[in-house]
């Protein structure tokens, strides 16, 4: 014996079938319009930190993001007269290039001063010399360097000192930049060296 529905009952039945297939057709229209040009998270993380910067090097020529194109670089912020982070891990880097071998001249170190009040050009020169290996050094003007400090998320900050002089605190993680100028990672101030090597191996395979 058949079983005959209730014309109402057929009518609902109908009418949700009806929606859910509207709401079907609405999602693959959405999907279908989806920006496909969006970044993937690789892409996103190495946009993380940079950007375009203009600073001086030791004879005052001005040093762009751009001319440090082309090869990969560990890059740090620092000044001259600090006591302990700045030689510790310039000391550091250059012990790390060392232990590289001939692969340690495959990427620069780049030596940012962040103290334009004190380190003039030539000072700075004269400070990544005694490190022993080449080290571009560079700094700027403030609104320079107020550029380059956010485009890598650096912290700064002048502490007033006894007498009327100062220090300055500021990040002391190493960035790792790619030769097409990409962030790659950071290498910490309490990082075992290993790890460490590691990165840079990674940065300059």
């Amino acid at each position: 014996m058949a079983i005959i529905e209730p014309k109402g009952r057929v009518g609902l039945r109908m009418a949700l079938w009806l929606a859910v297939l509207v709401v079907a057709a609405l999602g693959l229209a959405l999907w279908g319009s989806k920006d496909r040009s969006q970044p993937t998270p690789s892409s996103s993380f190495g946009a993380a930190f940079g950007g375009p910067f203009t600073l001086a090097d030791r004879t005052g020529a001005a040093v762009t993001d751009k001319a440090l194109g082309g090869k990969p670089y560990a890059i740090f912020f620092g000044f001259t007269r600090c006591p302990d982070v700045c030689p510790t891990s310039l000391a550091r880097m250059a012990r790390l290039r060392k232990q590289l071998g001939a692969d340690g001249m495959k990427f620069n170190i780049v030596f940012v001063s962040v103290d334009p009040d004190h380190d003039r050009p030539a000072d700075i020169g004269s400070y990544v010399d005694l490190f022993g290996t080449p080290i571009i050094g560079l700094t700027g003007s403030d609104a320079q360097l107020a550029q380059i400090s956010k485009g890598f998320g650096v912290y700064v900050k002048k502490v007033p000192a006894e007498g009327g002089d100062y220090t300055i605190d500021h990040t002391a993680a190493i960035y790792l930049m790619t030769a097409k100028g990409e962030f790659a990672g950071t290498i910490d101030h309490h990082e075992a060296d290993k790890v460490a090597l590691e990165k840079l191996q990674r940065l300059i395979g």
